[in-house]
């Protein structure tokens, strides 16, 4: 029988957390919780439970207080999800200006429902609360670009674009 190993983060990934933390006193390194789940999710692609146990224990805490901070913020992936995940803001604004229609595009466009991912890997498609870009709405997230004013025309070339 072979054994499996616990997700380690990489040196790289120590390193962005050890950069972070000398931003905070030595014993607050709960205030580097997000930063190191961000790190550790843009090395692993998602937080799996070992990845979340490997930044406790390398922050020195309790397993629950990374727990706890990754399942609050939806920027955070708790499962796999695509190489392009699509956050469609559906908070009041978003709702008033037509997010729906959007929505409804998105999911006939990649035969997907909200929380879904493409069965090429492609796209993960996720309904998020404000994304503070209300002026722009409707609006969506993909990576860290806000593309706002959407029209089912100007996802298609988005979408075209990311393909």
């Amino acid at each position: 029988m072979t054994e499996t190993k616990a997700p380690v983060l990489s040196e790289k990934v120590c390193q962005q957390i050890d950069h972070w933390l000398t931003r905070y006193p030595a014993d607050q390194k709960r205030s580097a919780v997000l930063a190191a789940l961000h790190f550790a999710q843009d090395e692993h692609g998602w937080l799996s439970v070992p990845v979340m146990d490997a930044v406790a224990n390398y922050l020195e805490l309790p397993a629950i207080a990374v727990y706890e901070v990754a399942t609050f913020y939806s920027l955070y992936h708790l499962q796999p999800v695509g190489r392009h995940v699509i956050n469609i803001c559906t908070n009041i604004s978003c709702q008033l200006s037509g997010c729906d229609k959007i929505v409804d595009h998105l999911e006939n466009r990649l035969q997907v429902g909200v929380g879904e991912t493409t069965t090429d890997g492609k796209f993960t498609l996720r309904a998020v609360e404000c994304l503070a870009a209300c002026a722009g709405a409707p609006m969506f997230q993909i990576g860290k670009k806000y593309y706002e004013h959407l029209t089912p025309e100007r996802v298609d070339t988005i979408l075209d674009e990311l393909e």
